[in-house]
């Protein structure tokens, strides 16, 4: 009998696999894939738009940020999650928890299994019922340990051909590099020694698409991840993935495809999974994985951590403030993914063309100051420049350009809540609800920058600064906490709601209006961004003279909607006229 589907299914994929793959192929890959779906098919593939709303917050984690003695990490992260963050995220990001050997995870050896270190698919199941659970899909790249690079080198079917191997003098110059190590790397196999297309390591061999073998390969991965309970899928390193000579390699059309199929395939399964495609490039470029409202469900909103830092090591919102005019809304049924900070360093190619020379050296200079570290990457003439800027989200907030002061968590706070404020999805690092300072023993362990910032807490010594209020990490995340919870209860931070910048004559502050679907509550996010009280005049934010409005974070109400706003430093306020619950957990 055939399935319900199976016409809306050709409809939808098979435009896409011939925008990929040569048309002698098409017609088996649709057979091939469709008998892989059809177990997991539902009855109706209707899109749902409906995915998420205001209550919808992550938590970014590896699985081993957590340790605890005589148990294994995800089984400390899930009584972490439920003992500290139950009624505080509704979804977690665990990277990429098979087994590996480099990249901390990104180096994947085996992608259907959990690294035993860290548990088993029991684990992972677990976190899933009580999370959404997004899942890594490393599709760029496998570890050189893979099964199909042993393959490969071997000259043995299948790996043999899933890789690129190219002559050593071929003219490569033109691909785009996020490294600065060579694009080819020298394998011995049995063959002789082959020179293997590796875009980020070389422990990290870039897969060959152009193979429709591949792709049926990683949907087999894919299927397992949606069947352990994934909700949500990350595309790591999505931007490289099609190869083509003579041209950039990076957001080339056969990509983009891929990613409309994926996104089409998920969607037959299960309306309500999402996408998400890692581009750490510039924001235009970023953009683009949207598509027409057809590629990505959400992308990273990767211009913000750096412009975000850069406001408030400035005591100015101006490049901020340009950046978020030029934002368009997300496309009905897609979202930005809006965060600070990462298991990454805070990439500063999204800040390209946003921020001046001078400033963008002054951010360099001030993260070196305190304490972080740079990475680069090569360009095609062989000359190098900032990658990202390797430091912890919180220790890179404990001073200004002028140096460091005793404002270091009050910025911070700001940071994170006015991340939270914005049009999209919130994401918190774990070490960011932490307070996590830079971790300069891990990074001289691994001899990696972005160690700085992976640090891995021993509960034996998390637990009693968290049962001290007095700690910062107590108080970070008791802060934090409270404020996601009152932002869950808002219908203007869907994250889809309506977003307008305003335009106080004061720099220092930066301020913009959410309103919720339907128009029934407005909310004016402001904020201090510098180290000295500012004044803000009610008037030019004409709030509706018939409403009442109060602070949903301090509490405190407007009496005269002509008066003056008094902010202290790094302050923000969530001027609402909807407050019923702005008396709940104030401090």
């Amino acid at each position: 009998m055939e399935h319900p589907l199976l016409t809306t299914y050709r409809f939808r994929v098979q435009p896409l696999l011939a925008a990929i793959y040569p048309p002698d192929k098409i017609e088996e890959l649709l057979e091939t894939i469709f008998a892989k779906l059809q177990p997991l098919l539902r009855n109706s593939a209707d899109e749902d738009v409906n995915k998420w709303s205001q209550d919808d917050v992550l938590l970014i984690t590896y699985g081993n940020s957590l340790i605890q003695e005589g148990q294994v990490p995800l089984q400390t992260l899930g009584q972490f999650l439920d003992r500290f963050l139950q009624t505080v995220i509704t979804g977690v990001h665990i990277l990429p928890f098979f087994p590996y050997t480099s990249d901390d995870g990104f180096a994947v050896s085996d992608y259907r299994t959990v690294r035993p270190a860290l548990g088993d698919w029991g684990d992972i199941e677990a976190i899933a019922q009580n999370f959404k659970l997004m899942v890594d899909l490393v599709i760029n790249h496998v570890s050189s340990e893979h099964e199909w690079f042993q393959q490969f080198k071997a000259g043995q079917a299948p790996g043999k051909a899933y890789f690129i191997a190219l002559d050593p003098h071929t003219d490569v110059s033109q691909v785009v590099r996020p490294r600065s190590s060579p694009l080819l790397a020298p394998v011995e196999t049995n063959s002789g020694t082959q020179y293997v297309w590796s875009t980020f390591s070389h422990d990290q061999h870039d897969v060959n698409f152009a193979n429709p073998e591949v792709l049926l390969e990683y949907l087999d991965i894919l299927l397992l991840y949606i069947q352990k309970g994934a909700r949500l899928i990350r595309l790591d390193a999505i931007a490289y993935l099609w190869k083509e000579l003579g041209t950039p390699c990076i957001h080339l059309p056969q990509t983009h495809a891929l990613v409309r199929l994926l996104r089409e395939l998920i969607q037959l399964i299960d309306p309500g999974m999402a996408i998400l495609t890692e581009t750490n490039v510039p924001n235009r470029e970023n953009l683009s994985y949207f598509g027409s409202r057809n590629e990505a469900h959400m992308i990273y909103n990767f211009s913000l951590p750096p412009l975000l830092l850069n406001a408030l090591i400035q005591g100015k919102s101006d490049h901020l403030k340009t950046w978020m005019m030029s934002m368009p809304p997300a496309p009905v049924g897609c979202a930005y993914l809006n965060f600070t900070a990462s298991h990454d360093g805070i990439g500063v190619r999204p800040a390209e063309g946003l921020l001046s020379p001078a400033e963008f050296q002054q951010l360099i200079t001030c993260m070196q100051q305190f304490g972080g570290a740079i990475s680069l990457r090569r360009h095609p003439d062989g000359s190098e420049s900032p990658y990202e800027l390797n430091i912890s989200f919180y220790d890179a907030l404990q001073g200004t350009v002028k140096g460091k002061d005793h404002w270091q968590q009050d910025r911070f706070l700001c940071a994170q809540t006015l991340m939270m404020s914005l049009e999209g999805i919130p994401a918190f690092y774990i070490h960011s609800l932490l307070a996590t300072p830079n971790d300069y023993e891990g990074m001289a362990r691994t001899q990696h920058n972005r160690s700085i910032n992976r640090r891995q807490w021993n509960m034996e010594d998390l637990e009693p600064l968290l049962a001290d209020p007095r700690s910062i990490p107590a108080m970070v995340l008791g802060e934090l906490s409270r404020r996601i919870k009152i932002r869950r209860r808002q219908g203007a931070f869907h994250p889809n709601a309506t977003q307008y910048t305003l335009h106080p004559m004061n720099r220092a502050i930066f301020a913009f209006w959410r309103q919720s679907i339907p128009r029934d509550q407005s909310i004016f996010c402001i904020f201090n961004l510098s180290a000295r009280s500012q004044q803000l005049n009610l008037s030019a934010l004409n709030l509706v003279v018939t409403d009442p409005w109060c602070d949903l974070i301090s509490g405190q109400c407007v009496q005269d909607i002509y008066d003056v706003l008094h902010l202290k430093p790094y302050q923000c306020v969530w001027l609402s006229n909807q407050f019923s619950d702005a008396h709940v957990d104030q401090p």
